[in-house]
């Protein structure tokens, strides 16, 4: 007699329903006869939402120009960072090239974070007779060349030659056109002249 009552009151409609609005595209359908149908301003906003999240989500997964990047690299340590800068120091003096502009900067250095864009476009311009290594000013793996070249601001460019040796470096930074007019002037001075 009990499994008639059971029966009996799971066939009607339930008084509330349990379901959740954000599971309104799942197609099971509940033993209880629930079936909650989202407003029509909802369901345009979920689709929006699952447009938003599909982009986001391949935005995060792609780098540019389509490129699968993968996972992010965990950021270097203060060590590994100066390390890395040496390292390419070391490279840009082993090239023999006319010239090497060693770039101290900070991190923290609004200025300096401002000028990447013009120093890599300058590098690219120059790279027949130029390298341009940036050293951490804030790193003590720097030390060193920062009492040797005199560093008490920065940015601060130093021209080198071939040899290692120091020609010029810049002033102290006043603002960012002033900085490009000193990178100007150091380049003009070891430039090699065209024909």
């Amino acid at each position: 007699m009990e499994s008639k009552i059971t029966s009996a009151s799971a066939s009607k409609d339930p008084s509330f329903c349990s379901k959740w609005p954000w599971d309104s595209n799942k197609t099971s359908k509940s033993s209880s006869g629930c079936d909650f149908q989202v407003p029509w301003l909802f369901r345009s906003m979920q689709s929006v939402g699952s447009i938003a999240l599909t982009s986001l989500t391949s935005s995060l997964r792609f780098g540019h120009g389509g490129v699968v990047t993968g996972p992010k690299k965990k950021p270097l340590s203060s060590y590994e960072q100066g390390e890395a800068e040496q390292r390419a120091f070391a490279a840009a003096l082993a090239s023999e090239k006319d010239a090497t502009v060693l770039e101290f900067y900070s991190p923290k250095c609004r200025l300096c974070n401002s000028l990447l864009n013009f120093v890599l476009e300058v590098e690219k311009r120059n790279s027949n007779w130029l390298s341009i290594t940036m050293a951490d000013a804030e790193n003590e793996k720097w030390f060193p060349e920062l009492l040797h070249y005199d560093i008490k601001y920065v940015p601060c460019f130093v021209l080198l030659d071939k040899n290692g040796q120091a020609l010029a470096k810049t002033g102290v930074p006043s603002s960012r056109a002033h900085v490009i007019a000193g990178i100007s002037h150091l380049l003009k001075m070891k430039r090699p002249p065209t024909f």
